[in-house]
């Protein structure tokens, strides 16, 4: 009788054994195959990738790594681009770049990121060491609605000045770079073009004027570029006061041929205390 009992147990024992044997092998094997499948030749050009989304814990992660594109792209990697909690951190960064590093793509969508990030040094509007009262705002405001030339999507990011003067706000570059493209463009105003080393394409717009540099020239981080304005939204060169004081920027990569549009709104959170200071001697910004 006794021995019946133990019969009966046995079996139902063995199976539960055998499920959590299965959990704990395969679960996780299934759960980084359905991970694995996230990075696709196609990902680059994706709205996820595009919006370059960040939360407090992936900044945290991008601030301390070496590299801040690589930490980036294995963050929206392991957490499908924020939209699963991860367990992602300096400590098992590392494991989780090799186990991505073996993956087909890997190699191309590690340097977009890079690109993206990884040159970026300076916040791209100066600070004023004694006028407290002369700032800048930004937001968020990746492809939120315009309507001149058309109805389009916003491709970048406003820095607004609390001041609303042109020529007051030194426009810093964030990166080193060579100057691809100066001049006048109806939706830009006075712009600049800046190709950093890692091939990303920093574009400065609604510039009021320019510093002493020509389409061809190397820059370095830091290096004065112009003063934000309110130049553009005209054809006609020169136009200004169709909207307040401000700096656009743009960030672009080309991808197979292709130029696509990043949001900046990410890497001028990482650098927003990164600032070139100034003061005004009676009128004059000197950095």
């Amino acid at each position: 009788m006794i021995f019946l009992r133990k019969s009966k147990l046995a079996a139902p024992v063995f199976i539960l054994f055998l499920l959590v044997l299965f959990s704990a092998i395969w679960i996780p094997r299934l759960r980084y195959a359905s991970q694995a499948g996230r990075l696709t030749e196609k990902i680059l050009f994706s709205a996820d990738f595009r919006s370059q989304p960040v939360n407090d814990e992936m900044m945290s992660l991008v601030k301390e790594w070496d590299s801040p594109g690589e930490a980036a792209g294995l963050f929206w990697l392991e957490s499908d681009f924020l939209r699963e909690k991860t367990s992602l951190s300096i400590e098992n960064l590392t494991e989780r770049r090799e186990r991505w590093a073996v993956r087909p793509g890997w190699s191309t969508y590690l340097s977009a990121c890079r690109a993206v990030w990884d040159d970026v040094v300076y916040f791209p509007v100066a600070s004023a060491s004694n006028r407290p009262d002369v700032s800048v705002t930004f937001e968020d405001s990746w492809l939120f609605g315009r309507s001149y030339g058309g109805e389009r999507g916003h491709e970048g990011t406003d820095i607004m000045a609390t001041v609303n003067e042109r020529g007051m706000y030194p426009v810093i570059s964030m990166t080193d770079g060579i100057v691809e493209s100066k001049g006048w463009l109806e939706l830009g105003g006075y712009r600049l073009g800046i190709r950093a080393p890692q091939g990303a394409y920093f574009y400065y717009a609604h510039l009021d004027s320019y510093a002493d540099i020509e389409e061809g020239d190397q820059v370095k981080a830091g290096e004065l570029l112009g003063y934000m304005g309110d130049t553009g939204y005209s054809k006609v060169e020169g136009t200004t006061g169709n909207f307040p004081v401000h700096l656009h920027l743009g960030i672009y990569l080309t991808l197979n041929g292709e130029e696509i549009s990043v949001n900046p709104y990410a890497v001028l959170k990482m650098v927003e205390d990164r600032r070139v200071e100034y003061s005004f001697t009676n009128t004059a910004a000197e950095l």
